[in-house]
């Protein structure tokens, strides 16, 4: 490529664990499933209320299910990641889909995280931290050991720049 060419973005090459499809259903399964247990108990001991509340559960409970369904494997089509010798880039959302860079040069931090269902599924997070006021470049459902290279990975090539990570 030329200097006098525009640079054209793409889609990240990598997808996220597969792994991580469990993780959004079960995380999603325990969003969807109190509302559900409030309004079948309500139903259960409000004889007057019965059917309204009958009702209301039956409605409740085929948007969760919609929602324990739809929603892991949107977010895996959607979700990916990639790493350059120049930056970080990820893109993830749901509705809002959103691609964050992150040039390496302005690396401040590379952390990993884990919530008690990623580590369930041997998951974990990476969340590469600039001086950006839009916030941190945040990778949700990579592989556990992944993660760990790549933050280590990441960590040393921002040292090795200079910019802001120095």
């Amino acid at each position: 490529m030329s200097g006098n060419e525009p640079l054209k973005l793409r889609r990240p090459r990598h997808r996220l664990e597969r792994r991580a499809l469990g993780w959004w259903s079960v995380q999603a399964f325990v969003v969807a499933l109190p509302p559900v247990a409030v309004l079948a108990l309500l139903t259960a001991l409000i004889p007057p209320a019965r059917t309204w509340l009958g009702l209301s559960l039956g409605i409740v409970a085929a948007v969760g299910l919609a929602y324990v369904l739809a929603m892991p494997i949107w977010r895996y089509r959607v979700h990916r990641w990639e790493t350059t010798d120049d930056a970080v880039y990820a893109v993830s959302g749901w509705f809002w889909q959103r691609a964050r860079i992150a040039p390496m040069a302005r690396i401040q931090t590379v952390d990993t995280t884990s919530g008690p269902i990623q580590r369930m599924f041997r998951l974990a997070g990476l969340v590469v931290t600039t001086a950006s006021a839009a916030g941190p470049v945040r990778i949700q459902g990579l592989d556990r050991q992944v993660a760990a290279d790549l933050a280590e990975s990441l960590a040393a090539r921002a040292q090795a720049m200079p910019g802001d990570g120095q």
